[in-house]
């Protein structure tokens, strides 16, 4: 029983390694620039183990890239859901919660952090059909309730300019997910992106003016005669 115990307890953390291992050299080199031998190395394990865990290379990344970005979702609905069930919740309620499971775990190496940030953004503009079927199975599901709830907190809002708004505001914050120090730059260090808070704070509010600004705003995909 114990060797057993034992034994699931190895292979729970060499999977963890493998993960953590793909995750830097995927992020360094890129996926087809990275090698199984090299995420192998990297993990301090048998390469046999990467075929007996994940089968093949994509396979691996896609488990590599599901961990992060499942248990962003997690939190995000979970908040969501929450808010939700006390009431109809506000316009900056829902952005909040949103954005800031990405924001914090971008600024968290323990999940992730600037790592995991490159990689969405490789990802988010990727051609190739796989990835592009990972991001649709990672997170168009949240991203329909997401847009459900916009509108909820503001009805005005059409479902093509509650569509168009979300994908705006996560484009803005994947730039800003992980520190890079260039709002510390550009402002002359009268302001920092280390802190999440006054981040968050100015996201929020500017996403939620710009949702706004759909929302009073004639849709061009539904007016006669608007380009």
């Amino acid at each position: 029983m114990t060797t057993n115990l034992a034994t699931a307890r190895a292979k729970a953390t060499s999977k963890e390694e493998i993960l953590d291992a793909a995750e830097r050299l995927f992020a360094k080199s890129g996926f087809d620039g990275t090698s199984m031998r090299e995420i192998a190395q990297e993990a301090g394990v048998a390469q046999a183990l990467l075929h007996y865990h994940f089968k093949t290379k994509e396979g691996l990344f896609e488990a590599m890239f599901s961990r992060r970005s499942g248990a962003i979702n997690r939190i995000r609905l979970a908040r969501l859901d929450a808010m939700i069930a006390r009431g109809t919740p506000t316009l900056e309620e829902i952005v909040d919660s949103l954005l800031r499971p990405t924001i914090e775990a971008g600024h968290d190496p323990s999940r992730g952090g600037s790592t995991f940030a490159s990689l969405i953004l490789v990802m988010g503009a990727s051609n190739l059909d796989w990835q592009k079927g990972l991001i649709s199975a990672s997170y168009d599901a949240m991203a329909k309730r997401y847009i459900a709830a916009l509108r909820l907190a503001l009805p005005e809002l059409t479902p093509a300019n509650a569509t168009w708004g979300y994908l705006f505001i996560i484009g803005a914050a994947l730039t800003q997910m992980s520190p890079t120090g260039r709002a510390d730059r550009l402002s002359d260090g009268e302001t920092t992106d280390s802190n999440t808070e006054t981040m968050l704070s100015r996201a929020v509010a500017f996403a939620a003016a710009g949702m706004r600004g759909l929302a009073a705003r004639p849709d061009p995909d539904t007016t006669p005669g608007r380009a």
